[in-house]
């Protein structure tokens, strides 16, 4: 139960450290463009992050793929704007299937590589242990549960900002996806390593 504990509380303030708070953004980046009547996709949204990013967790764990740290560090940034312009060139449209259909996609795809960015850390916790399939799964279910108390955090201020302070849901997700890419620029920017 120590170690259970442990592991779970590791993934769980690896995502809510304010040091390493390009994973926010990432999560806000996705979740703009929803609100609580879209629940069962913010559902599936988170899921299909954790899948993605446990799933190349677990392959730089047992040593299956290694990708260059500096290239993550550059792509992980790269992620965040992505998202986030798509969100910008799309807020006309964000009732439409398509665009919430994209940004499950998004999860899914970008949480590849946001898994590689966990290895580093998750390899740091291990050490040379063998067994890790358990505490990787440990620290992926505490990545899960600071995923959804992030992303609940973004529907009520969507909530808060459309109903009371009569926001559009359009300007909402123009002004939160221009914040998100002007704090990823410098992020972006530093990791430039070539």
């Amino acid at each position: 139960m120590d170690n259970f504990l442990f592991f779970l509380k590791q993934g769980f303030f690896h995502v809510l450290d304010w040091n390493a708070y390009d994973h926010i953004l990432f999560l806000i980046a996705l979740a703009v463009v929803y609100d609580f009547k879209n629940w069962k996709k913010v559902l599936w949204l988170i899921t299909l992050f954790t899948i993605g990013h446990t799933f190349t967790l677990i392959l730089a764990a047992y040593k299956v793929i290694f990708v260059n740290t500096n290239w993550i560090e550059f792509l992980i940034p790269i992620t965040i704007i992505i998202t986030a312009i798509f969100n910008i060139f799309y807020a006309r449209n964000t009732t439409k299937q398509t665009k919430t259909n994209t940004n499950l996609f998004f999860a899914l795809f970008f949480g590849l590589i946001h898994g590689l960015g966990f290895s580093g850390y998750f390899k740091m916790l291990i050490g040379s242990s063998d067994s890790k399939l358990i505490p990787l799964l440990e620290f992926a279910l505490g990545i899960e549960l600071a995923q959804v108390i992030i992303v609940f955090i973004i529907l009520i201020l969507g909530f808060v900002f459309q109903t009371i302070f009569r926001f559009s849901k359009r300007d909402w997700i123009l002004i939160i996806s221009s914040i998100v890419i002007g704090i990823t620029l410098p992020i972006l920017k530093g990791s430039i390593f070539w």
